[in-house]
Order: C-alpha cells, then sequence, then structure tokens
C-alpha cells in the first residue's frame, strides 16, 4: 500500500468555526499536513462548542481539528503576520474563512502572497464571496442556507422554514472548497502557477438545489415545503410497523414499485392506471402512501426489513448514532473509527470518506492541544533561535 495521498501538500490553516476548518479536515483526512494557526490563549471557538463536554471539553473540537498540527499566533502584530508570511513561503495552501478584506488589512493579499510563492492556492471561504455587494457582510452558514434556497424546502408546508440539526451550510462550502484546492493543485502542475479558490456559503448551498432555478425561470415553479416527502416522488417515505417503529421505504422507479406491490400482495397495483408510471404515483401520493401504510402497520419492523430486502426495495430504518454503534454494516467497513485521545481514552467519530482502494485516507490524531506544535513548527520548519522562540512567546505573540 502507497503513502497517503497528499502526503506531499502543505497546508497553513488560519480560519476558524466550521466553514474554514471542515475544508481543512478533509484534506488531512487525506494525509495533508495541516497547520492550524490559532490565537494564543483563546484558540479557535471551535474548542468550545457543542452540547456535551465531559472534563470541560468540546467533542466536536476532536473532529474537526483532527489530523492537524496546532501552533499559536497574534496575526494582529506586525511579528505574527510575518511568521505567517514565513510559513507561506513553505506551504502548498492557505486556507482562510475571514470576512473578506481582512487578509488584505494583515498585509497578505493573494498579490503579495503571490509574490513571495507563486506556486500557492489560496482557498477563502466567506458567506457571499470575494467579490459583489454583499461581499462585505458576515455571513453564517444559517444565512447561507437561508439565501440559497434550502431553508425554503425544509419542514412541513403549514410551519415556518426549518433548519437541519447540522450546521448544513458551512459544510456544504467546506466540501466545494475542498473540491476547488484539489482542481487548484491540480491546475498547477500544468501551469505551475497557485490561483485563489472563492468558496461562498450560499452558492454552495445553491449548488445543491437540483433543478430549483429552472423549475421557476421556465415554468413558472416554486417549490415549497413538503414535510416528509419530495413532491412527485412516491412512494418513498416513512410508515409505521405493527411494533411502533417507523421504516422508510423508497420504491419510486417503475420496477422497484412493482416489487413493492408483489411483496404488498397487491401486484395489481403496479397494473393500476393511478400508480403505474412514475408520474402517476407523484399525483396520487397521498392516498398510495395511506394503502402502503395500512400494509406496513401490520408487520413488525424487523420482519418488514427483511422482506423488503429480499425483496429487493430500498428500506431502512431512521438511525440514530446509538444505531449506528450496533449496526453491523457500519462495523464491517469502518464507518466509525475510535482514535486515542489523553482524556476521554478512546474517542469515536465518523471515518474519512470515500474510501480509496490504494491510497485511504485515515484519522491518525484527534484535534490537538493549543500551541501543541509551536516548537515543532516555529523551530523545526521556521528555524527560530531558542531565543527569538522564548522571546515571541513572552511577548504574547505566540
Amino acid at each position: 500500500m502507497r503513502g497517503l495521498p497528499l502526503g506531499d501538500i502543505r497546508v497553513v490553516e488560519l480560519g476558524q468555526l466550521l466553514a474554514g476548518p471542515f475544508c481543512g479536515q478533509l484534506l488531512g483526512d487525506f494525509g495533508a499536513e495541516i497547520i492550524k494557526v490559532e490565537d494564543p490563549g483563546r484558540g479557535d471557538p471551535m474548542r468550545q462548542w457543542g452540547r456535551e463536554k465531559p472534563y470541560g471539553q468540546s467533542l466536536w473540537w476532536p473532529v474537526v481539528a483532527r489530523n492537524k498540527k496546532s501552533v499559536t499566533c497574534d496575526l494582529r502584530t506586525p511579528e505574527g503576520q510575518d511568521l505567517v508570511i514565513r510559513l507561506v513561503e513553505r506551504a502548498d495552501v492557505l486556507l482562510e474563512n475571514f470576512r473578506p478584506g481582512t487578509l488584505e488589512r494583515w498585509g497578505m493579499s493573494p498579490a503579495r502572497l503571490h509574490e513571495i510563492n507563486p506556486r500557492l492556492v489560496i482557498t477563502r471561504v466567506t458567506g457571499f464571496g470575494q467579490s459583489g455587494p454583499y461581499a462585505p457582510r458576515a455571513g453564517y452558514g444559517s444565512i447561507g442556507e437561508a439565501m440559497g434556497g434550502i431553508r425554503h424546502v425544509t419542514g412541513d408546508p403549514d410551519r415556518p422554514p426549518a433548519r437541519a440539526g447540522i450546521s448544513l451550510g458551512d459544510s456544504l462550502a467546506a466540501t466545494h472548497a475542498c473540491i476547488g484546492t484539489l482542481v487548484a493543485l491540480h491546475e498547477r502542475e500544468r501551469s505551475g502557477r497557485g490561483q485563489v479558490v472563492d468558496s461562498a456559503i450560499y452558492e454552495a448551498v445553491l449548488a445543491m438545489m437540483e433543478s430549483m432555478v429552472p423549475e421557476w425561470q421556465q415554468a413558472g415553479y416554486q417549490r415549497e415545503r413538503t414535510g416528509t416527502v419530495l413532491p412527485n416522488v412516491s412512494p418513498s417515505n416513512v410508515y409505521p410497523t405493527k411494533d411502533g417503529d417507523t421504516i422508510l421505504i423508497a420504491a419510486n422507479q417503475d420496477s422497484v414499485f412493482t416489487r413493492l406491490a408483489t411483496l404488498m400482495g397487491r401486484p395489481e397495483l403496479a397494473a393500476d392506471e393511478r400508480y403505474a408510471t412514475h408520474g402517476a404515483r407523484g399525483a396520487n401520493m397521498a392516498e398510495l402512501d395511506e394503502i402502503i401504510a395500512v400494509w406496513t402497520a401490520g408487520i413488525p419492523a424487523d420482519e418488514l426489513l427483511q422482506s423488503l430486502h429480499e425483496g429487493g426495495v430500498p428500506a431502512g430504518r431512521v438511525y440514530t448514532a446509538k444505531d449506528m454503534f450496533a449496526d453491523p454494516h457500519f462495523a464491517a467497513r469502518e464507518a466509525i473509527v475510535r482514535v486515542p485521545h489523553p482524556d476521554f481514552g478512546e474517542l469515536a467519530m465518523q471515518n474519512v470518506v470515500p474510501k480509496l482502494s490504494d491510497t485511504p485516507g485515515s484519522v491518525r490524531s484527534a484535534g490537538p492541544a493549543l500551541g501543541q506544535h509551536n516548537e515543532e513548527v516555529y523551530r523545526g520548519l521556521l528555524g527560530l533561535t531558542e531565543a527569538e522562540f522564548t522571546g515571541l512567546s513572552a511577548a504574547g505573540v505566540i
């Protein structure tokens, strides 16, 4: 097996919270050296985020900062800015998610950084991008979700827009930033030059909105909130079982619905003009869901699932974290891994995605302590003398 696929890439991560750091997490999962620069004394606020805090520590931080090195540096000081510039000279990627103009105020505009290191890829994640009238605005993930369209179509039709229970907008922007970074690194192999990757949260959300834009432009159709179903996609819903559980069944393709109808003992449904085609089932979604619910309500969940799986009908439970730990498929594919941690012992977290056959990524360490790698990076990589290192530390720069 060869080494980690991004093992020759060095990333200087200046961002905080999630939109930038999740991009760093993805790159680090596949071997990139991530040098995370944090404010001395405070660090990334993600160190304090999350509901549960055993030992007074965040359980979110060890995940989003996994495989990273932590150094401290006051970017508001000339000495701190000089340290970052020296790191950039030795880096392949600079990753940040500050408000547009922040790097420029610190004397680190893309133009200057490319003078120092022409091969540098500068990845910038913001709410609204680096250009346009909204660029200067503060932009959190929730705002991007609202303006990108996903909030409007999430939830029940008789209630205000809902949100997913995760930071969806931030993660989408970070994922697209990661794609852009890898594309820019690939293009650099041809041109020899780096470039700016501009990932905006609202645009990353918009990119996931399927045919919403042309539906309005061409047909004047505005998607609305539809609760647990997608309009005109049926059957694809959660259905009750005899023992009080719920099972999600997705049989909206014609051939799959035929198999479901046979399992139900109602093969005639597949030939019924109300349900025979994808369009017809979508138009008669409510009554079809009721027919299926009556059938599922008479069968225990385990028995129902076994029958559906054997019959080639996609189905599954709606999992909680507890269910994931107990599932044999999760275990067989190592979807959840346990990582050594100085306080938590073995800390469980989601594994690297996607899986590569020859050069898979890995979780090699949980999120580091604040400034854990100061000496390794500043003295080892940058070559600071002991006196320089001690002086910067005493002055609060690092």
